[in-house]
């Protein structure tokens, strides 16, 4: 420290000033950098720790289906209990169901872009486990599977489950942080334009103008899907749209040629000796 202590005397004392505000902010840096790893790490631990336990629950049921027998999988059986893959596929349709909600909804994928990128890790290892779980969906609850089959599925749909909280959660806590500034500022004007593109109250031109915009503000910062596309076209048109109008004839040189004559039916003969009373004309009589 001796000669950083003799070359600091040799410095004019206004220099000092700025390099402490350098050391300062470096040392500001790395304790965030640092901040930034241990919560990374603690992520990483977690997310371990919940895999593992449901790898330990799917093995315990699968273990529980194999004692109890035909009572779950029977192979043999002409028509096999189907109780376990109902709750199963009801499980995995739910996660599909909560994914879906990010992945066609703007508004959400705004607010949590994560959830549709794929290059996040823990969107990714989500990705993997969906792609896993609905390629060993067996085809229908009756379908005649082994207990093997059985037991791989409710791996996949544990593993499922436990990689779309993490990533949901991951996602949730990064929000638009990993985008710069100025790519936080479109976010937030496509947000706003959305509103308006599926706004009642505005008129037809601004929410044609409100839609066009919101495209061009994702553009190049989220890679918007194909469905979620259709969905939000179909949202904007069905806000967009007026109700329809009857129908107006064509115009034609003979008024009568486009006007349809009612048909006439023939009532019955009054009785003229007959009171006249409101039961007779809720009868249809005149």
């Amino acid at each position: 420290m001796e000669p950083f202590f003799a070359w600091l005397s040799t410095v004019p004392w206004w220099v000092i000033f700025p390099i402490m505000g350098v050391a300062g902010g470096a040392a500001k840096a790395w304790e965030r950098n640092s901040k930034r790893r241990h919560e990374r790490r603690l992520e990483t631990l977690r997310m371990k720790a919940q895999l593992k336990t449901a790898e330990i629950e799917a093995r315990a049921l699968t273990q529980q289906a194999k004692r109890r027998g035909p009572t779950f999988v029977d192979t043999t059986a002409s028509v096999p209990s189907n109780d376990l893959l109902v709750r199963l596929f009801a499980e995995h349709d739910e996660i599909t169901a909560h994914w879906l909600d990010y992945e066609l909804d703007v508004a959400k994928l705004i607010a949590f872009p994560a959830m549709s990128d794929g290059r996040q890790p823990l969107t990714a290892a989500f990705l993997r486990a969906k792609k896993k779980a609905d390629a060993l969906r067996p085809a229908s609850a009756e379908a005649k599977i082994s207990e093997q089959q059985v037991g791989e599925y409710l791996q996949a749909v544990g593993d499922y489950a436990v990689a779309f909280e993490i990533a949901e959660k991951d996602a949730r806590r990064l929000r638009d942080s990993t985008f710069t500034e100025p790519e936080r500022k479109r976010l937030e004007r496509a947000q706003q334009l959305l509103k308006v593109a599926v706004d009642e109250s505005a008129t037809q031109a601004e929410r044609n103008v409100a839609y066009k915009r919101v495209r061009e503000e994702l553009d190049g910062l989220i890679l918007l899907s194909d469905d979620a596309v259709t969905v939000l076209e179909k949202q904007v048109a069905r806000e967009i749209t007026a109700p329809a109008a009857p129908p107006v004839p064509p115009a034609s040189a003979d008024p009568a040629a486009t006007t349809t004559e009612p048909e006439r039916v023939p009532l019955p003969l009054r009785n003229e000796q007959a009171p006249r009373t409101g039961q007779g004309f809720r009868d249809g009589q005149a």
